[in-house]
């Protein structure tokens, strides 16, 4: 068990790449923080299954996108468990809009959800894990931090945004054994609740919408396969690793 003895924050949780995440370090080892803003039925069904995988579990439902929502969920994590070892950042929302229709609210929520979410949770853990001289953070981005495509400006800039900030946090913890990755996800097969915020693909037929012509491995990205890499960059299989990005995309972006 490669997170024996650790405790974990996972933001969404509840389903798609949040849930595989959590099941996997339950499966793992692993003691389990799990957040949600609002599917508490979905949340209270996954810490179930944690808990018949043998780990222990707090459930918080509470919105990381503000700063004392996301300070209430690392405190009652630490509260309940004792410590925080390993931070998942896993919230996202991803509407594609031309350029010129983003309204500046639709920029700033995005920010907020992407981006800054992130930094008032590093500003709530990084404290207790400074004290007791470990901690390994992973933040799920995207193919929109490494390449640029049409409808995405907001979600591009804030996930870019989320390499830097990996990157900083990385340099500046590294002496207190802290270290931040960055993982992103190819195209996965997960279930979209907002097909809305993919409106070019609102006509395309299944074989258009999942062609496989520009991914080497011929098939789209599971779950599983993005909580595999959450778990090898939270484990001491990557005690030598930090400040980086794992491109998890089927070799989508070969150089």
């Amino acid at each position: 068990m490669r997170l024996k003895g650790k405790t974990a924050l996972i933001t969404g949780a509840s389903r798609n790449i949040g849930k595989q995440i959590a099941l996997t370090f339950a499966r793992e080892g692993a003691d389990l923080v799990l957040n949600t803003r609002q599917s508490v039925d979905l949340l209270t069904s996954l810490s179930n299954e944690c808990k018949q995988l043998g780990a222990k579990t707090v459930n918080v439902i509470g919105d990381v996108a503000q700063p004392e929502g996301a300070k209430f969920i690392v405190q009652k994590g630490l509260n309940e468990l004792g410590k925080i070892d390993i931070f998942i950042s896993n919230v996202a929302i991803r509407p594609h809009l031309p350029f010129l229709d983003i309204s500046n609210d639709q920029w700033q929520l995005v920010m907020n959800i992407n981006l800054n979410a992130t930094f008032y949770l590093l500003k709530a853990i990084l404290p207790s894990m400074i004290r007791q001289s470990k901690g390994s953070i992973v933040v799920i981005g995207g193919q929109a931090a490494i390449s640029g495509r049409p409808y995405t400006a907001a979600v591009s800039a804030s996930k870019t945004g989320l390499l830097g900030l990996v990157r900083a946090v990385a340099a500046e913890m590294a002496p207190h054994n802290i270290r931040a990755n960055m993982i992103n996800p190819g195209t996965t097969d997960t279930q979209r609740r907002h097909p809305e915020w993919y409106p070019e693909d609102m006509n395309k037929s299944q074989k258009k919408l999942h062609s496989f012509e520009e991914i080497p491995l011929k098939r789209l990205a599971t779950t599983q396969d993005i909580a595999n890499a959450c778990l090898f960059l939270a484990s001491d299989d990557a005690a030598y690793i930090t400040g980086e990005q794992l491109n998890v995309v089927g070799g989508r972006l070969m150089i």
